[in-house]
């Protein structure tokens, strides 16, 4: 049990005149505890980009045949697009989760840290809403490059039967289905974790409030 449970048995134990006392301490643990897990949401951020910019460098280092794949699509515009929109949508979010542990980190009352927090909640919410809507286009941009730079795999589609076209078809959406909810579980278990955690802070938060 954690300290701001001890302090919530004390408090609704205890008389009105420690209970004031007991606001101010709830309002401490939640202000800390707040402030450490947009912290620590920052570091993933800045980590995650670090591991985008790791996945795209690496492959010019050590494989010759993806080095070759990757220039040649770096002269479509639809992936150097999605490229600077990945990278700029990143470092954006990285930038909010910044300013809003600066945010917690100067606040001196519940109203602004409850406020706070739920940016910081919306801020994840649309970060992982955008990473799974480009996982969904992405997918079928990779699909046509590849199908495009293959000419025997455009060969077999264009003699394929429309059974096995329509199999092949299905065995793409599962894929896509499976590789879009890998991306979900992990953002679940990376960031969901810690914004339940600040979802408690908010509630024990409005509490106070009332």
């Amino acid at each position: 049990m954690d300290e701001l449970e001890l302090l919530k048995k004390d408090w609704k134990r205890s008389d009105n005149q420690y209970k004031s006392f007991s606001d101010s301490d709830i309002y401490k643990m939640s202000h800390k505890k707040s402030s450490t897990i947009v912290k620590t949401l920052f570091y993933i951020s800045v980590a995650e980009l670090v591991f985008w910019v790791l996945i795209n460098f690496l492959p010019y280092v050590l494989s010759e045949k993806m080095k070759a794949h990757l220039e040649e699509m770096s002269h479509s515009w639809i992936y150097v697009s999605l490229n600077i929109i990945s990278y700029l949508v990143i470092i954006l979010f990285v930038y909010l989760l910044w300013r809003a542990h600066k945010a917690i980190s100067v606040t001196d009352n519940a109203k602004k840290l409850m406020e706070s927090i739920l940016k910081t909640r919306k801020i994840i919410k649309y970060y992982v809403l955008y990473n799974l809507s480009i996982a969904l286009i992405s997918i079928p941009i990779s699909l046509y490059f590849s199908i495009n730079e293959h000419p025997e795999i455009s060969e077999q589609l264009s003699n394929a039967s429309t059974e096995k076209l329509v199999i092949m078809s299905l065995v793409a959406i599962g894929i896509t289905i499976a590789f879009l909810g890998l991306v979900w579980l992990f953002y679940k278990l990376i960031y969901g974790i810690l914004i339940r955690r600040l979802n408690r802070n908010y509630q024990e938060l409005k509490k106070l409030e009332i």
